[in-house]
């Protein structure tokens, strides 16, 4: 069995920050972060600088991705939409749902290469009525899957983008959904179940492990390609991670990986031997 690492190898970027649900590594070379005011922050790794580039009046933001110019898409449960926000910080809707179906809770977002964005909506706690948007470039979406339906939440591509990874947070566990060849939605399958946890964000290294951060109890988790899973860190008193909810890799080198804690006002940083999975910043239009 494999020791948690010690919470000394953790680093506080320093910057107070207003219940940071998201985390998400810029083309930019810079940590996004949302607010629970609607702000959108930007950081350097190296805690040289931390500003506020936007508020989304009335917004909460969570999930959030990036485009090949550097536009963010920030998840605003309270819109409820994904709005788009240009690096010089202006705001606009890109998405509300379509004609027949309007967001509810859109929660994650995630990019593939022709531009896709896929959106969890995570619907309401124990009743098992969450789903996927699928929004094509430009704005226009549909709902691409309703068998990922408990209480959708995070999400990442899989390194070949043949199938999402989708966190299930309850019932507790992380699910995949083929990504078919004709871009439907395929079979979903459960990868891993995590009783009596509320896990939230995930993300991939290139060895294909899956890093899981768990909302309650406070730990990340990884797990393995193997199907081990390993406690990455514990920090059952919450001195550091307080309620970790969204990660990402970053850095030059994609070795850093990035933990936003939604009740502790910050955002940490910790070294992995692994570098993250290369991430996917497509040209939208």
């Amino acid at each position: 069995m494999t020791a948690p690492r010690n919470l000394s190898t953790l680093t506080n970027l320093g910057h107070a920050l207003d219940h940071p649900e998201a985390v998400a590594w810029g083309p930019d070379g810079r940590v996004y972060a949302g607010g629970e005011a609607g702000q959108l922050y930007r950081m350097g790794l190296d805690d040289s600088i931390c500003e506020q580039i936007a508020k989304v009046e009335g917004g909460f933001l969570l999930g959030l991705a990036h485009d090949a110019d550097g536009n963010t898409y920030a998840c605003n449960d309270r819109g409820p939409c994904v709005n788009r926000i240009t690096p010089q910080g202006a705001v606009s809707v890109y998405c509300n749902g379509n004609a027949e179906q309007r967001m509810r809770v859109p929660n994650y977002p995630v990019f593939d290469d022709a531009g896709n964005l896929y959106v969890s909506d995570s619907g309401e706690w124990g009743k098992q009525n969450g789903w996927i948007w699928k929004i094509a470039p430009g704005g226009q979406a549909e709902i691409w899957d309703r068998s990922a339906n408990g209480f959708t939440n995070g999400m990442c591509l899989a390194a070949d983008g043949k199938a999402l990874y989708v966190v299930e947070s309850s019932p507790p566990l992380i699910s995949k959904v083929e990504i078919k060849a004709d871009g439907s939605a395929g079979k979903r399958e459960v990868v891993v179940e995590l009783p009596r946890t509320v896990p939230d964000g995930v993300a991939f290294d290139r060895n294909g492990d899956l890093y899981i951060s768990l909302y309650n109890p406070n730990i990340i988790y990884r797990y393995s390609a193997k199907g081990e899973l390993i406690t990455l860190y514990d920090d059952w008193e919450q001195l550091m991670l307080v309620a970790p909810t969204n990660i990402a890799f970053g850095g030059t080198d994609m070795r850093t990986l990035i933990i936003a804690s939604l009740c502790g006002w910050s955002v940490h940083t910790a070294p992995m031997e692994v570098a993250g999975v290369k991430l996917r910043y497509p040209k939208v239009g």
